[in-house]
């Protein structure tokens, strides 16, 4: 298998500035997130050894920067158990058909006392090596986009649901428990004060901002607006002010139907929204243009649980072609899988995917 890229006529790092600020391209940005089971099997299927030389393959065009840890041990080991270095959450290994994943169990705050919350160790942004992320930088260069951040970042819901188990998170902020809410601003606090570091550092190879936290089941919102104004935002608006004070374009990863909240999320600056699974309710890219236009950029709308997974080769071709139509309007267009591509996706399905968006997504 081979996948026969458009004629490019511009650097990744161009291409990436350009459609965050809607003018045009020689084609669609595109990104690429995988689980790891087919990521290894579309390596093999398109003869390459690497994610280097994979994401070159399909035309990936930016990558992700950040500062390792090099901070004391924060959390036990936990046996037949992996344990996250900074989170502290926990996960146990899980067998599929198609593969396996790493699901979060074991939860360590779940039922916890308040003096849990304050003991609960968080990492301090002193104990990471941010001259290691400018090296990352330096090494991909001035032709690949980069961007620091990500969907876990700042996450509130998602990411200390890791910690102490969903129902919890979703409790402690209904009932405004303040031990379980100070300590989801102090991981907050921690992440901003890192990303804050590595902005200083990298800033001028930084072209965008990740931020992520997801707002929506597949049919409705996941919590109230009222209590999105008045918990959420004030910490959403730290991180989306510190991308704006650098002059970054920022994104923020939104899974289900998340599209309720993307007014306030124009307001506080935000550049695009990403993941977009149009299955979910007013998430069609139908519906997100019609309501928003070019408020914002987009990034996702293929979705995995669809003709991605499911279907044939063609229909995922199809696919991608009616979503190109709608979404590449305008510019701002950012051509990426709704979520990591699961393990049960065909390997001729994501190869028609990627071979579409080269095939459609030219700017004429």
């Amino acid at each position: 298998m081979k996948i026969i890229k458009a004629k490019e006529t511009m650097s990744a790092k161009e291409r990436t500035r350009k459609t965050f600020a809607h003018e045009k391209t020689d084609r669609v940005t595109i990104g690429y997130e995988s689980n790891g089971g087919i990521n290894r099997r579309l390596m093999e299927a398109l003869g390459v050894k690497t994610d280097d030389e994979l994401r070159l393959a399909l035309g990936v065009d930016y990558r992700g920067i950040g500062a390792p840890y090099t901070g004391p041990a924060l959390y036990p080991e936990i046996p037949d158990r992996r344990r996250d270095e900074l989170e502290g959450c926990v996960m146990r290994w899980v067998e599929h058909d198609s593969g396996g994943y790493w699901d979060f169990c074991d939860f360590p705050l779940k039922d916890a006392e308040d003096e849990a919350f304050a003991a609960f160790p968080v990492p301090n942004p002193d104990d990471f090596d941010y001259d290691a992320a400018l090296d990352a930088a330096k090494a991909l260069g001035r032709d690949w986009g980069i961007h620091i951040g990500g969907a876990g970042t700042p996450d509130v819901i998602n990411s200390n649901g890791r910690i102490m188990g969903m129902e919890d998170v979703l409790c402690h902020l209904a009932t405004e428990h303040e031990p379980a809410l100070a300590f989801m601003r102090r991981r907050a606090a921690f992440q901003l004060k890192m990303m804050e570091r590595l902005l200083e550092k990298c800033g001028e190879w930084i072209d965008f901002v990740w931020f992520g936290e997801d707002l929506g089941t597949q049919i409705a919102p996941m919590i109230s607006r009222d209590l999105y104004l008045k918990t959420l935002k004030p910490i959403h608006k730290q991180f989306f002010d510190l991308a704006n004070a650098y002059k970054k374009p920022s994104i923020v990863h939104t899974c289900g139907s998340s599209s309720w909240v993307y007014d306030d999320f124009i307001e506080m600056g935000v550049s695009g929204v990403d993941t977009l699974q149009p299955e979910a309710a007013n998430m069609s890219p139908e519906y997100l243009k019609g309501r928003f236009g070019s408020k914002l950029c987009y990034r996702g709308c293929i979705s995995t649980a669809g003709p991605l997974a499911y279907g044939t080769a063609a229909e995922t071709r199809e696919t991608v072609r009616r979503t190109l139509e709608i979404m590449m309007p305008g510019g701002g267009y950012h051509f990426a899988p709704t979520h990591a591509i699961q393990d049960n996706s065909p390997v001729e399905n994501v190869v028609a995917m990627y071979q579409a968006a080269h095939d459609f997504g030219v700017y004429r």
